[in-house]
Formats: structure tokens, C-alpha cells, sequence
């Protein structure tokens, strides 16, 4: 019995009733269920999109590139201060171009080194793929269902840090899910009985042609083979399975492949024409086969990792994930689990097997795990009396409470015994709702911990991004020095910087910041003449101080600036110096 009786003699609901009663009034229509993922989507992608600095190293790269775009008006080439930046196709960059435009336009001040405006396409992308992956839940499962899979992919931790860095992962993870949606519908239709035409959702309806085209033209653009990447294997797989590939034509391949040359050629047809070939020689013999062929930046992992680091990107559902695999091997004939392990398995081997990783690789993926955690949960096959079904969702309060504390003592250690004061409340929420989710699952209600997992992914999310981040100034190391051009005693100081140079640097400075090789070309810049400022990083101040010459040495610091490099995960002291008329 799921009721009891308040003091007035009315019926009390038990929360796990009042929970479900909670998704069937949100997935009552299709509007109220797109409604409830848009807010949620809000609450976890919004905060700390704008206090948030630029994350070193791949982001301002991106905004640098974007920000040069407009400055130059060159649409076709890709630039990095004066390096050509050909490691990825150009959708990305018209994508952050466009909305630093719009932002000028508006009158936002300052717009080209407001990060939060380069963020937006990934906002934008984020929230789209997690839409994307409702619509594509509603191919596998009932609309509440649906609902509770995209809820439980939008809640991970992987999309919320894509949906706040400038790159192309957010965006990309919405291509691949509206393709792959699309693929599934048109493998499902024939199989469930469904109609293979119709105006909404049969195959060879608009929309799906739609989606699935556009992804992938979009894709290309964005990051060049991937969403072809994950279309293909999969389409290879169930036409195997199938033994015949005639089932993909209802998404009219010619008239698709038409369109996607259209859309993709005439920049690819620009660039080749401009660049020589170098951009193919670049992305695709340095970029893409040096990652296949090596650890690309000393991003080396050992076969096995993503499925390791897998239970903190795809938390709070990852436990729940590895509970549904055992059920996948069971139903691996019925032709919607087919679609999902074929949609998910080999791209995860071939990344396991490349040596270069990054989590976010398998960023695309996540929908399709989310989809087939909760399919699982209708098929009851997310039972704590499992063995060692308990002991896996611990995982759920364990990883806010190890990053609850690991805040706490990174403020501690790096930032002069600080400690987030201001996160600690939203933090102990996401570690009590966590814990309650543990609780839900080991009564036997794994909905219930479902949607509290996804609660505490609401809490836990603008804790950390929105607030925690704030009362870290140790990181904020480019903030920090780009504030002092405002101390030096003149107007629009040249910069340069000997040592420390992340491109959140380059960003914030501008395009014109100079990066002196050495202690004698630092001190040439010093005294070029007008009103300076430079920055010396403490590993070249031996070499800057042996620049000049005995009895005239470097003019007095303006200021220091200590903190720490999440990128090379050591401390930095920089002193910055600074010469006016």
C-alpha cells in the first residue's frame, strides 16, 4: 500500500507516488513533456555560463578563431593569431561568429571577449540533443518513459561541462542524435507494425528526412567524419543482421546525398581553393590520423578507459546503464535492442581501441544508453535483489559527495585555506537527493531513484558551475592578469606575455598579444617605446632579469598574479611589469 492517512482523514501520497504521478502530469502531452525538458535544460546548462572563464585550452582556440572571423571578415579561413587553426571544418566557427554578431548588434558590451556569447551554440546544441533524444526515445518507448531517457541523458554530467566550454562536442552530440533518431525510426517502422509513411512520423515523412540529412550535413560542417562515423556503423550492422540493406530507403539516399553536397560542398570547395590543400593535410593526415595513430597532446588512455571514467561523465544513470548491459544480452534479437547496442557498440570499441582520449568522444553515444537504461526499467530488469545491483548505485551519492569534497579541498590547497562557502548548501542538497535515489532503488523502486538521480543532477550541476567556480580565483589565472591592463597608467597598452601563454590568454588580451620567445626578446618589447605591458611567468624570470644589462635592471613589478593551471595541473606565479610615456 502506497497511501496513508493525514490528520484531516484525507489520502497522503507516498513519494514514489507522488513522483509518478509527477511524470504522468509532465508527460501528459508532447508540449508538457518538451516544456519540462526545455526547463530542466535551463536550470542545468544556464548557471555559470557567463562567470565561467575561458577553459584552457581547446575553448578560446575556438573563440580566438571566431573572434579573428569577424575581425578580418574571412569566412572560409580559420586562424589562430597568425597560425592557420585547419583541424576542423568551419560550421563551428560561423556558428560562435553569428552569435558574437547578434550579441554586438543587441549592444552587449564588449561582445567579442564575452565568452558566454561564444557558449551559445553549444547552449543551444546541447539542449537540442537532448530534445532530439526525446524524439528518438518516442521510436523505443511510451511518452513517459521517453520523457524519463531524455531527462536521464540531459541530466549527465558530460553534456552540462559540453553545454558551457565554446567547441563543437554539444552541437555534434545533436547532429548524431537527430541522424541516428531518424535511422532508428526508419529500422523500427516496418518491425512494430508502424505505417512507413505518414506526416509525422514514418520514415519517409519530412521530418525524418530532415533530421536525418540535416545532422548530417550539419555534422560534416561541424566536425568533418563523425556523424557519418556514427550513421554508418550502425547502418552496417542491422543491414548484416538484416542481410539486406534495402530497409534505409525509405530515407531516399540520393535526393539526401544531394542535399548534403549542397550544404557542405561550397566551403570545402573554398578552402581547397585557398588553402592548397593544406586544411586535408592538416585535419586530416596531422589532426584525425595522428589521434588514430598516437595520443594526440598526451591524451593517451589504455583500452577500457572511457568505461571507467563512463560512471562519472554519464552520472547520475551510469550505474543504472551497467545494470540494463546484462538485459541488452538477453533481448539482443528483438529489433529495438539491436538498434541500440548497434548504435553503441562498435563506435565504443573503436574509440576504446584508439589511443587518444577524451570523454567527450563518446559524448553521442550517451543518448542511446540512456534510452536503453530505461527500457530496461520497463522490462523490470533493474532489480536490486540482482547481485551486486545494490553495491553499483552507490555510485549515485558517491560521485557528489567525491566532488562535493574534492571542491573543498581544492579551495583549501590552492586558494589560501578557502573553502566554497557559498556552493556548500546546493552541494549537501545534491549529496542528501543522492542518497534518497540509493535508498528509492535499494526499496525496489528504480524509477524513483531515476528521477531523484536526475534531481540531484539539477542541484548538483549549477552548484559546481554556477557557484562553486565563482570562490576558485586560483584558477581564473587569464582573468586575472587581463584585469591588470586596466591599472597600467595609460590608455590601450601593447601586451605580451614570456612563459604563460593558454590562449584564454590570447582571447582576453586580443589577437595582438605578443609571446616573446625569450628574456631578451621580453625586455626588446619592454622598451619598443609607448605605453607597455608585459607578463613574466617565475620559470623565465631568470632569464628575463639576465636580459639587462648591470645596473639597469627591469623596471619594478606592477603586480603578481599566483594561481593554478588546470591545464598543465601545476601552480603558476606570474609578475607583470609595465612601462607608460
Amino acid at each position: 500500500m502506497t497511501t496513508s492517512l493525514s490528520a484531516d482523514g484525507a489520502p497522503r501520497l507516498a513519494p514514489v507516488d507522488r513522483i509518478g504521478r509527477g511524470l504522468d502530469a509532465l508527460s501528459l502531452t508532447h508540449g508538457r513533456a518538451v516544456a519540462a525538458l526545455l526547463a530542466l535544460c535551463l536550470i542545468l546548462f544556464l548557471p555559470g555560463q557567463i562567470s565561467l572563464q575561458p577553459m584552457d585550452r581547446d575553448e578560446p582556440r575556438f573563440a580566438q578563431a571566431s573572434k579573428q572571423m569577424l575581425e578580418s571578415g574571412d569566412l572560409v579561413d580559420i586562424r589562430f593569431q597568425g597560425e592557420a587553426r585547419h583541424k576542423k571544418p568551419v560550421g563551428i566557427y560561423w556558428a560562435q561568429a553569428a552569435a558574437v554578431a547578434a550579441g554586438e548588434a543587441l549592444g552587449v558590451p564588449g561582445a567579442r571577449t564575452q565568452i558566454a556569447l561564444y557558449r551559445i551554440p553549444s547552449l543551444i546544441g546541447a539542449i537540442a540533443s537532448v530534445l532530439l533524444a526525446y524524439w528518438a526515445a518516442l521510436a523505443f518507448l511510451p511518452r513517459r518513459p521517453a520523457l524519463l531517457a531524455a531527462a536521464l541523458y540531459g541530466a549527465c554530467l558530460m553534456l552540462s561541462a559540453e553545454a558551457h566550454l565554446a567547441k563543437t562536442d554539444a552541437l555534434l552530440a545533436a547532429c548524431a542524435t537527430a541522424s541516428l533518431a531518424a535511422l532508428a525510426r526508419t529500422w523500427l517502422a516496418p518491425r512494430d507494425g508502424r505505417p512507413t509513411s505518414g506526416p509525422t512520423s514514418g520514415p519517409t515523412s519530412g521530418p525524418t528526412f530532415a533530421a536525418f540529412w540535416l545532422g548530417m550535413a550539419v555534422g560534416i560542417l561541424m566536425k568533418g567524419p563523425m556523424v557519418p562515423l556514427f550513421v554508418a556503423l550502425p547502418a552496417l550492422g542491422l543491414s548484416l543482421r538484416a542481410r539486406s540493406a534495402r530497409w534505409l530507403l525509405p530515407l531516399r539516399p540520393w535526393p539526401g546525398l544531394a542535399l548534403t553536397l549542397l550544404l557542405v560542398a561550397p566551403w570545402f570547395a573554398a578552402i581547397t581553393w585557398k588553402s592548397g590543400g593544406a586544411f586535408y593535410a592538416e585535419a586530416v593526415g596531422h589532426d584525425m590520423l595522428g589521434k588514430v595513430g598516437g595520443a594526440a597532446e598526451r591524451h593517451w588512455g589504455p583500452p577500457g578507459a572511457y568505461a571507467l571514467v563512463f560512471f562519472a561523465t554519464f552520472w547520475p544513470g551510469a550505474a543504472f546503464a551497467a545494470m540494463s548491459l546484462p538485459f541488452a544480452w538477453r533481448a539482443r534479437r528483438e529489433p529495438a535492442v539491436a538498434f541500440l547496442i548497434a548504435a553503441v557498440l562498435p563506435a565504443w570499441l573503436i574509440f576504446e581501441a584508439v589511443p587518444t582520449k577524451l570523454p567527450h568522444y563518446v559524448l553521442p553515444l550517451m543518448p542511446w544508453l540512456a534510452i536503453l537504461t530505461v527500457l530496461a526499467l520497463s522490462r523490470g530488469a533493474l532489480d536490486p535483489r540482482l547481485r551486486g545491483a545494490r553495491l553499483t548505485a552507490l555510485l549515485v551519492p558517491a560521485i557528489p559527495v567525491a566532488l562535493s569534497l574534492g571542491l573543498c579541498l581544492a579551495g583549501w590547497r590552492l586558494d589560501a585555506h578557502t573553502i566554497p562557502w557559498p556552493a556548500l548548501p546546493l552541494l549537501a542538497a545534491a549529496c542528501a537527493v543522492a542518497i534518497l535515489a540509493w535508498l528509492a532503488f535499494a526499496q525496489g523502486s528504480a524509477e524513483r531513484a531515476l528521477a531523484l538521480g536526475i534531481l540531484a543532477s539539477a542541484l548538483l550541476g549549477p552548484a559546481v558551475l554556477g557557484v562553486a567556480q565563482r570562490s576558485l580565483p586560483a584558477l581564473k589565472v587569464s582573468p586575472r592578469l587581463a584585469a591588470l591592463r586596466d591599472r597600467v597608467p595609460c590608455p590601450n597598452p601593447q601586451v605580451a606575455s614570456l612563459g604563460y601563454r593558454e590562449p584564454s590568454l590570447v582571447f582576453l588580451i586580443g589577437t595582438g598579444l605578443a609571446l616573446p620567445p625569450d628574456g631578451a626578446a621580453a625586455r626588446s618589447f619592454l622598451e619598443g617605446g609607448g605605453c607597455r605591458l608585459l607578463f613574466v611567468e617565475s620559470r623565465d624570470r631568470d632569464d628575463f632579469n639576465a636580459a639587462w644589462p648591470v645596473g639597469r635592471g627591469a623596471p619594478a613589478p606592477l603586480a603578481e598574479v599566483e594561481g593554478f593551471n588546470l591545464n598543465t595541473g601545476r601552480r603558476v606565479f606570474v609578475t607583470a611589469y609595465a612601462v607608460a610615456p
